[in-house]
């Protein structure tokens, strides 16, 4: 299950960071307001980043408790902010409230893949 959640969420943000490298200007969908200048540049150091967290975590043989725990810190402070600026600011896109959704459920499966991964590594060590 742990390989699936990882691979899923990897794909995921390795297409939205190519994406953003591609097209910086698709954060108006989530923002629903242009970006120019300096902004531009920063969606695309963005999408780098996104890129490079899919790569990192998709998983080769076992889902690790530090890729589980790396999807887990990204997807709890991703949905913190895009709930900040649906409910605390007027920046809102059409698909804030969908992003917003698909990383709390994301990080919720990321909390219980962690906790799943954690309690079997203690049993392992209590059996030895």
């Amino acid at each position: 299950m742990n390989k699936v959640l990882l691979a899923v969420a990897a794909a995921f943000e390795a297409v939205t960071g190519i994406a953003l490298i591609f097209d910086p200007n698709l954060a108006r969908f989530l923002l629903g307001k242009d970006i120019s200048g300096a902004a531009v540049v920063m969606t695309r150091v963005a999408g780098f980043g996104l890129l490079a967290l899919g790569v990192a975590c998709w998983p080769r043989v076992e889902g690790t408790i530090s890729r589980l725990r790396a999807m887990l810190i990204y997807n709890l402070l991703v949905t913190a902010y895009l709930g900040y600026l649906r409910f605390g600011s007027q920046s809102v896109g059409k698909l804030l409230l969908p992003a917003l959704a698909v990383h709390a459920v994301l990080a919720i499966l990321f909390v219980g893949a962690c906790f799943k991964h954690q309690s079997g590594e203690a049993s392992k060590r209590s059996w030895t």
